[in-house]
């Protein structure tokens, strides 16, 4: 195996967490690839990798190491793909990152046709709320919900996100509708205990309510649950209440108040100037299925903001590293790049 073959195990194991595991993948025996990775140490003169019995950590070096390999291996990849005229097809595996109830909810549901579209294709997906860190963990891609700021990676618009209060007939009645924010301290509101102010846009501009009530959790699921079942108003997502809200099972509070329109759905992955063809064709297949009017706000009641067509150029733009315009700083929203953590702008399941 040539020198070359030495980066693709290197890299094989860092996305795979194992010596074994990469063997398997590979296969070779993990006594081959352990060896494998020390000559590549020995060649370049310094430790990449911290070994342990349960696991294994990139060093500092190593750290910058893989991702110029794993761009190196994209690069081959994605030339290969072209001079055999294989690009319209993905192969490989794809690990991908997503929030647990939109990847339950929206991701899932839709892998299905493309995967049979893509049949040589396997697909890693990971479902958590948890930040993650995008090289470091192997990802190819990972689904964010977020308030997009400047990153050193590539992120592509999927779909707009409208957040608006809402709560069950039965509890408006019950306890009344507010109609001015000032009466949100009347009520009983739902919480994630992540965030502890929601932040609103109405008619008079942004504004920060701090909501009070008897439940606060760390799972947007539990908050979800809580809201259908009438114990308060609760700040969602129209991909999480969509269905809920058309049939009338809840009805929007204050509708002239909404999150705030800056959150959006995206695809982010390590900045590349060639994108691999796997991570190309699922970009594009969301980008497609979601659009700037999400199949979610199908019946929804319109509030303010509305969910319009983007001018032209505006949705399904990359920003950050090479693949849009250059970013310096963090991109919000669950995961962290270049092993820093990064502040969300509202838990993932809202």
């Amino acid at each position: 195996m040539s020198n070359f073959g030495d980066l693709e195990i290197f890299a094989r194991v860092v996305a795979a967490g194992s010596m074994s595991a990469a063997g398997r993948e590979l296969g070779l025996s993990p006594a081959v690839v352990s060896k494998r990775l020390r000559r590549l140490e020995d060649r370049l003169g310094t430790r990449l990798l911290q070994r342990t019995t349960r696991q294994i950590a990139l060093t500092e070096a190593g750290q910058g190491f893989y991702e110029r390999v794993v761009a190196i291996l994209a690069g081959v990849e994605e030339a290969e793909a072209f001079v055999s005229r294989r690009s319209a097809m993905a192969r490989g595996t794809l690990k991908v990152s997503a929030p647990t109830s939109f990847g339950r909810m929206h991701i899932a549901p839709h892998l299905i046709p493309f995967m049979k579209a893509n049949p040589d294709l396997s697909v890693n997906m990971l479902l958590s709320d948890d930040l993650v860190d995008i090289v470091g963990d192997g990802f190819d891609v990972a689904i964010r919900i977020a308030e997009l700021a400047d990153s050193s990676l590539v992120a592509r618009k999927l779909a707009p996100v409208r957040r608006v209060l809402c709560a069950t007939p039965d509890y408006l009645q019950e306890n009344g509708t507010p109609e001015t924010l000032a009466e949100l301290a009347e009520h009983n509101c739902l919480t994630h205990q992540t965030s502890d102010t929601w932040r609103l846009e109405g008619p008079d501009g942004p504004v920060t309510v701090r909501p009070h009530g008897n439940l606060s959790t760390n799972s947007s699921e539990v908050i979800r649950e809580a809201v259908l079942a009438g114990l308060g108003i609760a700040l969602r997502s129209t991909w999480d209440i969509g269905k809920e809200l058309s049939a009338g099972k809840l009805v929007q509070v204050l509708p002239d108040h909404h999150g705030s329109t800056n959150t959006a759905i995206y695809a982010i992955y390590p900045s590349r100037q060639f994108l691999p063809v796997k991570v190309r064709l699922f970009i594009d297949y969301f980008a497609e299925l979601f659009g700037s009017e999400p199949y979610w706000e199908r019946g929804v009641p319109a509030t303010v903001p509305e969910i319009r067509p983007q001018p032209e150029g505006a949705d399904g733009a990359e920003t950050g590293g090479s693949g849009g315009r250059t970013a310096t700083g963090p991109v919000r929203g669950g995961y962290r790049a270049n092993g820093q953590g990064r502040d969300e702008t509202a838990p993932a399941g809202e």
